[in-house]
């Protein structure tokens, strides 16, 4: 059994930026299930907001306005006063990050280069070309390692033990060795990034299957708000990597089938550059009208560079470019790129405050993998980057204080053997003979069932049918199983284990979706197409019950001073 004060699970920006703020003072260990830099916070590209009002359109910015642009974003669903902590953090988390080493693009002064992006009221998200994800999360890592972090590359966490209100730590197993570890730990916190692989069309890599997610929910973590899935209106046609809303904020076009740039008649004033929902929605009605292009991976319309000109693409977007011409053999400079909405982003997650902190004592979360809520129904560009390491930040300083406050003991080791126990006993059941159903189909039916009918558009026809599908792949998940009973780079293994928790997490997304009889921000509903701030200004809670079905539950919203109004652009 290994021991820790701190656990950290997940080595993205949240993950690192709550280890380096805990190691001078505590023993921290991290697990992460890829290398660190592998981890998909890797993968971001445009950049991250914060009122630094370098941009000479942006000198009357503040963090106030970017907290209102965050909470009309969020069709005011975003808790209020964690988005104003996270707005007025984000000024000083930039330069942080900038002192430790960061390379932001400068302007022609010197200053940290911002530019616009969706549903933001001035230019404000801070970048490096096209590649501000790949920078930080380096950045992050070099300091970690600077401080001495003991890290566990390639390890799978398989289960969170939690007893009696009480976070024992966790038990993994080493990825490399097939060893079935428990790690004991005073404070346990979660930074396992979002649930993008719970659909089939996704800019998420393959790891960010929500499994996470899904092992705090069945240990008995609530989750939060798990409907709102967001849905990036500019993803590759056939592999769906992201192209980046840095694409419309330097000035690209969306144009159909008539070459018209279609934006105009939805939202005349934003064009290109409304919030996320809004713009996946209208390319989406543009396809399913018959204004599309046809094509053997899918239907698309045109994200169009060209009048940037060379030189601009090859200095804010040359990633963009070599992405364009690997995967489709697209040069943007002389073609438009063919794209076409897909998931991009988890709203939802574990239910945690502003301090990032749980209803189990010594269990924290914070990033992607937990709901704040900063982003409410929906998200706007540039504050995820900044809410992983504004809230990686936070996570740090309040565990700090909680176990200055009053320290938690190392917890008993008792039920942590008792779950590896457990999961020996799991492991051993998956390679028994005749169990002939495997993870990867279950997946790929998931996938396809949660792309087509809780998708971009909702109805309550579509949603009754997802679940049924879901239900029957719970049943299914319980003959599954595993080729091989070798443990090492048993890829088949975990994905397998991870699969339960997969599904658990598609259960909460449907079933919040069929609740929620209106439609904010990225969850849409056909039959109901209005919000209703009367009946449905409340977060979604699900707890898994006492018969390990999901039990729905609200929780009234944290307004602070921005009261709902109609959301135009």
């Amino acid at each position: 059994m290994l021991n820790h004060d701190i656990l950290i699970v997940g080595g993205g920006l949240t993950g690192l930026r709550a280890a380096v703020g805990l190691c001078d003072r505590f023993d921290v260990g991290l697990i992460s299930k890829v290398y660190p830099t592998r981890s998909h916070s890797i993968a971001a590209q445009g950049g991250l907001n914060a009122a630094l009002t370098n941009n000479p359109e942006s000198r009357d910015d503040s963090w106030e306005k970017h907290t209102f642009d965050t909470i009309k974003g969020s069709d005011y669903l975003a808790d209020q006063d964690a988005a104003e902590i996270m707005c007025k953090e984000g000024i000083k988390i930039v330069y942080e990050m900038e002192h430790w080493g960061c390379p932001f693009s400068r302007f022609p002064d010197g200053t940290i280069a911002q530019r616009p992006f969706g549903g933001a009221g001035y230019p404000r998200t801070c970048y490096s070309a096209d590649i501000t994800g790949h920078v930080l999360l380096n950045t992050l890592y070099e300091r970690a390692v600077a401080k001495g972090v003991k890290i566990y590359p390639e390890w799978f966490v398989t289960s969170l033990c939690i007893e009696e209100g009480l976070c024992h730590g966790v038990i993994a197993l080493d990825t490399q060795k097939g060893s079935l570890i428990p790690v004991r730990a005073k404070v346990t916190f979660f930074g396992t990034g979002g649930y993008g692989r719970v659909f089939q069309q996704s800019t998420n890599a393959l790891i960010n299957t929500g499994g996470g997610i899904g092992m705090a929910y069945k240990a008995g973590v609530p989750l939060k708000d798990m409907e709102f899935v967001q849905f990036h209106p500019t993803t590759l046609i056939g592999t769906n990597i992201l192209m980046s809303e840095a694409c419309r904020g330097e000035g690209a076009y969306l144009a159909n089938n008539q070459g018209e740039r279609f934006m105009q008649r939805y939202v005349p004033t934003a064009m290109e550059l409304a919030p996320r929902d809004i713009v996946s929605r209208c390319i989406q009605t543009e396809i399913n009208e018959g204004r599309g292009f046809d094509h053997p991976l899918g239907k698309y319309v045109h994200l169009d560079l060209r009048h940037l000109g060379a030189k601009k693409i090859l200095e804010r977007l040359p990633g963009i470019r070599n992405i364009s011409i690997d995967f489709l053999g697209v040069d943007p400079i002389t073609d438009p790129i063919p794209i076409q909405p897909g998931q991009h982003y988890s709203m939802g997650g574990i239910d945690v405050n502003a301090r990032c902190s749980s209803d189990v004592r010594g269990f924290y979360a914070g990033g992607e993998c937990s709901c704040v809520s900063v982003h409410g129904a929906n998200r706007l560009g540039g504050n995820s980057l900044l809410e992983t390491i504004v809230f990686g930040k936070l996570a740090a300083q309040a565990i700090d204080e909680d176990m200055t406050k009053s320290p938690l003991p190392l917890p008993d080791e008792k039920p942590l053997l008792r779950m590896q126990e457990a999961m020996e006993a799991k492991i051993r059941r998956l390679t028994e003979p005749g169990r002939g159903e495997k993870a990867y189909k279950i997946h790929a039916e998931l996938g396809v069932t949660m792309t087509e009918k809780v998708g971009i558009f909702r109805t309550r026809k579509n949603l009754d049918e997802a679940l049924q599908v879901l239900i029957g792949l719970k049943e299914r998940y319980r003959q599954v199983g595993v080729s091989s009973a070798v443990r090492y780079m048993n890829y088949e293994l975990i994905n397998t284990l991870e699969q339960e928790y997969v599904l658990e997490v598609a259960h909460t997304i449907i079933l919040g979706a069929i609740l929620r009889e209106e439609s904010r921000g990225a969850h849409f509903r056909l039959d109901f197409k209005t919000r209703n701030d009367q009946d449905w200004l409340k977060h979604t809670i699900a707890r898994i019950g006492p018969d390990g079905e999901p039990a729905i539950s609200f929780k009234e919203v944290i307004m602070t001073r921005y009261q709902p109004m109609e959301r135009k652009y």
